[in-house]
């Protein structure tokens, strides 16, 4: 697959320290650019130019960087350019964990607030409103809808690993890190009473319905932080 000026739209990631501690290095052809969120860059070859808007290269869109704030992500994007010979650069992420390459062929994957990392630079970055769902679950109202195509990075808090959905499958909603737009799912209650779901510790869940996939990760961002919160002096 190529873009317009004949440069592949696949980038060539190298995942590394998986997967308590990911990083991606991306590799640059000469002329070769990505997209990556604000502050994921670890180090980048001398080569290598960088530019910030808050939307695509080229592009401004100040209402794109509120909606990303919105989810969860920061308000300005980094561009970088390979430069006359190429080179690469290292990512890292927010939280501690692993990371996965996806590639998109003109459809879009649904990536919980916090959770993405980089894509080519034509890929679209927009809002996807999961509605009151969510706020019942105590997870973000909103979540990112990247879409296009060429390569996406996502990371997730602890190990990541895919599930293969074809009719129904139930997924704890603070272990949700990404899903295919083709999944749709709705909430429903862990065990067979509301008393049990409650004690349980589980509470509400997500039931997906539909082909695709989910991804979803080791840790909950959510209970880890009550816990290290409670433990916190105060200042």
């Amino acid at each position: 697959m190529e873009t317009n000026n004949g440069l592949t739209s696949r980038l060539d990631v190298h995942l590394k320290m998986q997967p308590g501690s990911t990083a991606a290095e991306i590799k640059l052809a000469p002329g070769q650019d990505f997209t990556a969120e604000a502050g994921a860059m670890i180090a980048m070859s001398p080569s290598i130019t960088m530019t910030t808007t808050t939307h695509k290269k080229n592009s401004g869109g100040i209402m794109k960087g509120i909606k990303r704030m919105i989810s969860g992500e920061s308000f300005f994007l980094n561009h970088y350019n390979g430069g006359a010979t190429g080179g690469s650069v290292w990512l890292g992420a927010t939280h501690a964990g692993d990371m996965f390459v996806h590639q998109l062929n003109g459809d879009a994957l649904i990536v919980q607030g916090g959770s993405y990392v980089a894509s080519n630079s034509d890929i679209d970055i927009d809002l996807s409103w999961q509605g009151f769902k969510n706020l019942v679950s105590k997870e973000s109202l909103f979540w990112l809808k990247v879409r296009g195509n060429g390569t996406v990075i996502v990371n997730s808090f602890g190990a990541i690993y895919p599930i293969h959905i074809d009719g129904e499958h139930i997924v704890d909603t603070g272990h949700i890190v990404a899903f295919e737009e083709s999944l749709n799912f709705y909430l429903t209650k862990a065990g067979k009473s509301w008393v049990s779901s409650i004690l349980g510790g589980e509470g509400l869940v997500c039931k997906f319905k539909g082909k695709g996939t989910v991804w979803v990760q080791s840790h909950n961002s959510s209970s880890f932080g009550s816990i290290l919160g409670s433990k916190l002096k105060p200042r």
